[in-house]
Formats: C-alpha cells, structure tokens, sequence
C-alpha cells in the first residue's frame, strides 16, 4: 500500500512534533511513506536521512495566496500532482474539507482525517496523538526522534571539541517578545564557562545575523561558533554532537529535543502545554509569577537569569 501524509502546518516545530507519528505509520505499513508539507517546515531537510520516508512533496501554499497550489486553479493542480503518484491512502493531519475534496479529486480510495469543521481550539500535540491512535489501534508514544546518517554524525564529532562541554544556543525566535535578551545569553557564556569550559553553537535565523555578530563580538566570543552559514541537514550531526540545547522556543529548540539532547527550552510568550510537554528532553523555563498553565501567546513576564544558569549547570552536571 503506497501511504501519504498531509501535514498542513507552518513550522518547523510542529513537523517535529508529528515525526513519531509518521514513524508509527510507517511501521504500521510495513514500508516507507510520502509526505506532503510546506517547504518552511523545512521537512526535506529534516527527513533526508530517515528511512521510513522515501519522497516529501512541496504543499506550494503562501500567507499571500500566491503559491501553485492557492486557490482554484491551485486545488486542482495539487489533485493532479497528488493523482499522478497513485496512493492507496492518506492520513490528513487537518480538518480541512479543501484536502479532504483534494484527495478525492486525486483518486484516492481510502482518506483518514481529523474531524471536518473541528479546527477551532485542536491541540497541535494531543490531537494528532489521538488521530494515530484511532487509526493504527494502538498506543503511540508522542517521544519524537530525528533519524541521521551515522557516518554524518561521527563525522561531525571530529570538528566538535571533545575536551569541552559543547552547547546549542537558540538565541533567535519568530518574534521580539518571545525572545531572552542577547545580554542574557552572554552572561550565560561567561558564568557556564567559569563551571564548565564549553563550545557554543550559536542557532539563529537568516534574518538574525546581528544577534550572532553581538555575541561573537563580545567578550566571550572566543567561545562561540556560529551555525549561520549552514543548511539545517548540515547542522543537524553537529547537533546530535552536543551535551545542551538552552534557548528560546524555536525550531532548534524542537530539533535539539529529537537528537536527545537534554534542552532548557524558555517559553517567554508562546504555550508551554502546547509546546513544552510533548518530549521528555524538554524542561520548560517560564516567566516569573507564571504556572505552564498560564504561560500562553499573551504572556508578558521575563525569565529570571538564575533560574535559567541553574538548570544549565544541573543538566550539564547530571
């Protein structure tokens, strides 16, 4: 059976969150499986080395309507693009009736989906749970795990210093108030450096290069190398190499959890229990006077520098 999966989200972050998920699929079949995905869940490069997908295909949609696959003429281009690759079935991770006529319009004859109509109020973690549940009659685990190359990996190992502790900075994130200020994190350098020498690879968006040149221009930037110049398949065995993640709650953040990485992950204004809880490498900072209940897209509070050093230095001594 040839499987497809639509995974009709945004980040890259929440095509982690769904990795277990295609796993299970996967294995239920007995086979790899395709993906469909837009291209900034940069799922190509995240899946490139996995063997329980052979092929992901580019959902063309964009916020300003103008993508190949937008509108009328768009929907029937995806029909025909999902058509010519003859599916026996597809779990469609939305509630969307678009994808639904999709792919029917594409011939296929068996369509698992989320409740049509239902969008309004879905946890992005537990829904999808539920889903794989229900279809693969068995207990999922929501633990996701990013498979690399192991040659990637062990070659990787010889550029990253063995004589130090080598940690991921998240210092960027999608906006100004989901971010910990710069000076924090060199602050951070300097006091993890007094307990424990360490590399710091410095993850940040293509849009944030003045973030890095701020802490690479600091005092502590001897200390630092910068992941910038990189596509994220090359960042990934370097990624898989290191003891820490700490950052905010960014793409990098989901990637260091899925190599196993133990990750403080600081959720200064985006859902913990969204976000914060689906993977046991996660250990969720939030703001002062703040429960993970109350920690949202409305929050407003700051993170305290201690509570931040302190769990570094627990993970890092445990």
């Amino acid at each position: 059976m040839k499987v497809l999966i639509l995974i009709n989200k945004v980040g890259l972050g929440d095509c982690i969150i769904h990795i277990n998920y295609i796993h299970e699929i996967s294995k239920k079949y007995e086979k790899p499986v395709s993906i469909l995905a837009k291209e900034n869940t940069r799922a190509k490069d995240l899946f490139l080395d996995d063997p329980h997908i052979d092929e992901v295909i580019t959902l063309d949609r964009l916020n300003d309507n103008s993508g190949s696959h937008d509108g009328l003429s768009g929907f029937f281009k995806l029909a025909r693009d999902i058509k010519e690759k003859k599916f026996d079935k597809v779990f469609i991770f939305n509630s969307s009736l678009r994808y639904f006529l999709i792919c029917k319009f594409a011939g296929i004859k068996k369509i698992a989906q989320y409740p049509l109509f239902k969008k309004r109020g879905q946890h992005v973690v537990n829904t999808a749970k539920i889903f794989t549940e229900n279809e693969l009659n068995k207990i999922v685990s929501t633990q996701p795990e990013l498979l690399i190359s192991e040659d990637k990996i062990l070659k990787a190992r010889k550029d990253v210093s063995q004589s130090h502790k080598n940690i991921v900075l998240g210092i960027s994130a999608s906006g100004q108030t989901k971010r910990w200020g710069i000076k924090n994190f060199i602050k951070l350098i300097e006091k993890i450096n007094e307990k424990h020498p360490s590399k710091f690879y410095l993850a940040a968006g293509k849009n944030d290069q003045q973030l890095i040149d701020e802490i690479l221009n600091s005092k502590v930037g001897s200390n630092c190398i910068s992941l910038n110049n990189l596509q994220i398949n090359e960042m990934l065995p370097i990624i898989a190499n290191c003891n820490l993640y700490c950052g905010n709650d960014t793409g990098f953040m989901h990637i260091s959890a899925a190599l196993n990485l133990k990750t403080v992950a600081l959720f200064m204004d985006s859902p913990v229990l969204a976000y914060g809880k689906y993977s046991k490498n996660i250990n969720a900072i939030i703001p002062e006077g703040e429960t993970e209940e109350t920690t949202t897209h409305d929050t407003k509070g700051s993170i305290s520098f201690d509570k931040v050093y302190n769990k570094c230095i627990e993970l890092l001594t445990n």
